[in-house]
């Protein structure tokens, strides 16, 4: 589906964005490893979160939905209970589901083939396979290139002290969660704290989870031995989803949105920072934990922005916001430097090359580095034909970019938006004032 997207007089409005999809996959994963019942609220059913369910339900899992409150009920069988599948295990777009589900599959007394779509058999599992290897599980590469398909083959795990050369929190997580069936502690150093999603469910589940900063960084640990206990579980809104309302109403003069209950744990909150910097007005309001996450109201409105400069201490927690602050740094003022986020290489996309790529097309001038990009704001923006590269985070950051540019934008495949947020184009459309 191409999408066109015409120039913005005003962003205006409040918006309620869907739930976050990180917490949503780790919600499904952990209740299907619990006893009892896991009672998801707001639950993401987006492309990639339904891809977990699908995997879990080829384990034995059975799902239920409350007709009157839409809310998820994951009935869990216990960190021993999951099936042995009768089918590859389809990951599908989704790079959360196949390397943390990798860490749960380690520990099983099954075997189990993990594969999923174009995309993801570009992307590089070694990063996991090598600390499940040190834990002492068979897992290999089938094609041998060190991508799925990915074979996983029973075998016991024992613990380790893994320093993760990347800070990711998909290889953390899936460690922590081979863990749980490992011999002994299992502990995970990262130089920069990634997301830590995963350490704050386990504990709610009843894990014995630790967190601690170390003169090596940031680590975390669990310990093998106990049970995990379903639980109730309130999915706060996705920061990620909602920096492009963030973005649209910064960019757009005039403009005024109120973003409604979203997550702020502060290992995702690097764009906020960044907008910070650059002199963007947003402001959080009623403060609040929603399920052991913190959560607030977002209040942006329309800003003269300054280019800055980015790397290592913010990366981690903006990540997926890269190409979104790439569009807003094609409007600020001066120039943009972002540095140390090699990571977007081996995303969806080759997200360097397709943001560099789509905001050239507008007239940007942005050039790409071997970690980062350059980009000099202030350059007069149009129309063009965007091609999305399949690549949600590209569609929905150059449907942000052509709000405020001159004549309207096409955007190729752009229902690839549906990996992440199902209604993003009637929820922006909502917003607009023309």
């Amino acid at each position: 589906m191409n999408q066109i997207i015409s120039p913005a007089r005003h962003i205006k409005g409040i918006i309620r964005v869907p739930g976050d999809k990180s917490i949503s996959h780790r919600a499904v994963m952990f209740g299907a490893i619990a006893d009892g019942d896991t009672r998801i609220s707001n639950f993401l059913r987006s492309a990639d979160c339904l891809s977990t369910i699908s995997c879990f339900q080829k384990l034995g899992i059975a799902f239920d939905t409350d007709p009157e409150t839409g809310t998820l009920i994951v009935h869990g069988r216990g960190l021993r209970g999951l099936c042995e599948p009768s089918s590859v295990l389809d990951t599908g777009n989704s790079g959360t589901t196949t390397r943390l589900i990798s860490g749960i599959l380690a520990g099983q007394s099954f075997s189990s083939v993990l594969d999923g779509d174009a995309s993801i058999r570009k992307r590089p599992m070694k990063r996991i396979m090598t600390p499940l290897g040190l834990m002492g599980a068979d897992i290999v590469s089938v094609s041998g290139n060190d991508c799925v398909p990915l074979r996983i083959s029973p075998a016991p795990l024992n613990g380790i002290d893994y320093q993760s050369p990347t800070a990711s929190a998909q290889v953390k997580s899936c460690v922590l969660l081979a863990g749980l069936y490992a011999d002994s502690k299992t502990c995970v150093t990262e130089t920069v704290l990634s997301r830590n999603h995963t350490e704050l469910m386990l504990a709610g589940f009843g894990a014995g989870v630790a967190s601690r900063k170390t003169p090596k960084g940031y680590e975390a640990s669990v310990s093998p031995g106990s049970s995990l206990h379903g639980t109730y579980i309130t999915v706060p809104g996705d920061i990620s989803s909602a920096a492009y309302y963030l973005a649209a109403a910064l960019i757009v003069p005039g403009s005024e949105v109120l973003i409604q209950n979203v997550g702020i744990n502060p290992t995702r909150t690097g764009l906020l920072e960044a907008v910070r910097r650059m002199g963007g007005e947003f402001h959080l309001l009623d403060r609040r934990m929603e399920g052991g996450e913190e959560a607030a109201d977002l209040l942006v409105r329309s800003s003269s922005l300054h280019g800055i400069e980015i790397g290592a201490e913010l990366i981690p927690s903006m990540i997926d916001e890269i190409p979104v602050l790439a569009v807003l740094a094609a409007y600020a003022e001066g120039t943009t430097v972002i540095r140390d986020a090699a990571e977007l290489r081996v995303k969806e996309t080759d997200r360097i090359k397709t943001t560099t790529r789509a905001l050239r097309r507008m007239g940007a001038k942005i050039t790409p580095s071997s970690d980062g990009m350059v980009i000099e704001g202030g350059a007069p923006l149009h129309g063009a034909a965007i091609d999305s590269c399949l690549d949600h985070r590209i569609a929905m950051s150059m449907a942000v970019c052509a709000l405020a540019a001159e004549g309207p934008t096409t955007i190729k495949d752009a229902d690839c938006a549906g990996i992440s947020y199902p209604s993003f184009y009637s929820d922006l459309e909502s917003l607009i004032q023309r």
